[in-house]
């Protein structure tokens, strides 16, 4: 118990509190950004084209994203007081939240979901000053539901994309051979370079599949450049906070609320496996400190990001393999990841080039990318213990959660705060798992 206290041994080059010199501190940096570049601009793309958002809108909500994420990842590796855990912790926008924000946002538009998430986003910093009295309730059976629950909840947005997008529902292309075709490349390419020896293209594996997807749709003609003036290309985007107006609705407020309550258990994860890899204790006051402040940091950043018209944040857990595969823990290097993320959140070029990404190129990518959320899902439950209980609240989670997402219609005839809730696979299937985890009591037999 004690030597786990301590600080432990470890082969890194920079520790969390060393200094690296400019070239080994920029390439590192740019490293990190590279794992992390698609995963901060993805969610904003699916949000907006589920909300069927202009191409304007869509940049914007892009480069803030980056902005956004700069910012936060500047408070977690700085701290400020209380808030930010200290670590070399990247914090970018959350998959989580796509879910529950698609259903908002069809509600009452951006000011409703840009005002639910600020209102939202202190139920995070309350549990971070309250988590080790919310084990009991949030129990690690119950985020692997939910974890799972998010990543087959999104594989649908994933298909969806593949297909071409509800753009291609509308005008009878949704399932072509060319929007299929380009979001098979894209997933066979992210799949080749991922099992490549190259840690660089390993690294790079998502970005690169991208490129070439990218390049095979403007071929194909699938790039409408027409829409991207000159204006928006080369200007400056100037953070305008509350661009879009706020409101509120409790109900959407509530279903919020739970994903938060659940990113404080996955952000304490993410910090425990850093703390480990960084040679940092993982029990003792120390490490409850780095914890409760980096959980802290995770809600602060997302109300910062909500007032920026950008979408909650959370801790990105990739980022830890990079730092052991770089041998980089500095948290410096996080001030070069923040500035290089507020740069190009500045320019609008890089949120219309995005923007403009057919779906299906999208599509290929994110496909993957839940896969692997609803993977991790498994995970977490296949390390518990599966007896009759357990098994009870899976099936009856998993049933809601998957229900309501592929028949919504049950939830025609129910009032608008009802489906505002559980509108979303996602709040219905984690709801439902704290619920049955709670009350559903069994009496084991040998």
């Amino acid at each position: 118990m004690a030597a786990q206290q301590e600080e432990q041994s470890t082969d890194l080059i920079y520790g969390i509190d060393d200094r690296p010199p400019f070239k080994d501190a920029l390439f590192a940096a740019l490293q990190h950004l590279l794992a992390i570049f698609v995963a901060i601009i993805t969610p904003p793309l699916i949000i907006a084209g589920s909300l069927k958002l202009d191409l304007e809108t869509t940049s914007f909500l892009v480069s803030m994203a980056l902005f956004a994420s700069g910012i936060s990842t500047f408070v977690q590796c700085r701290t400020i007081g209380p808030i930010g855990s200290g670590l070399l912790c990247i914090q970018g926008t959350s998959f989580s939240f796509i879910g529950p924000i698609i259903t908002t946002g069809l509600i009452g538009g951006l000011p409703l979901v840009f005002g639910t998430c600020m209102a939202a986003a202190p139920v995070e910093m309350i549990v971070s000053r309250v988590f080790k009295y919310m084990r009991s309730v949030i129990t690690p059976l119950v985020s692997g539901i939910v974890v799972l629950m998010i990543g087959l909840c999104l594989i649908k947005v994933g298909i969806v994309s593949c297909g071409g997008g509800y753009a291609a529902m509308d005008n009878g292309t949704f399932g072509s051979w060319e929007n299929v075709g380009v979001a098979a490349i894209v997933l066979v390419s992210i799949l080749l370079f991922n099992r490549s020896r190259n840690k660089y293209l390993r690294m790079s594996s998502i970005v690169l599949g991208l490129c070439i997807g990218y390049a095979l749709a403007f071929a194909l003609g699938m790039v409408d450049m027409s829409a991207a003036s000159a204006q928006s290309l080369f200007g400056v985007n100037v953070p305008l906070p509350f661009k879009y107006g706020l409101d509120f609705h409790f109900s959407s407020f509530l279903a919020l609320g739970l994903v938060y309550l659940i990113t404080a258990i996955e952000a304490t994860g993410d910090i425990t496996a850093n703390s480990m890899i960084s040679g940092k204790p993982i029990q003792g006051a120390a490490y409850l400190k780095r914890v409760s402040g980096g959980v802290l940091a995770d809600g602060f950043n997302s109300f910062i990001a909500g007032a920026l018209n950008s979408f909650p944040n959370s801790i990105f857990a990739q980022n830890n393999g990079i730092i052991q595969l770089t041998g980089v823990a500095s948290r410096y290097v996080g001030y070069y990841i923040a500035a290089l993320l507020l740069l190009l959140g500045l320019f609008p070029i890089v949120g219309v080039v995005f923007s403009l990404m057919p779906d299906p190129v999208l599509g290929g990518a994110t496909l993957l990318m839940f896969g692997t959320v609803a993977a991790a899902g498994i995970r977490i439950i296949a390390a518990q213990k599966i007896d009759r209980k357990a098994t009870l609240v899976l099936a009856v989670s998993i049933s809601f959660g998957l229900g309501v997402e592929m028949m919504p219609d049950i939830l025609s005839k129910a009032p608008e705060a009802v489906r505002a809730v559980f509108g979303s696979g996602i709040t219905t299937g984690g709801l439902t798992a704290i619920l049955a985890n709670l009350f559903i009591r069994v009496k084991e037999t040998n």
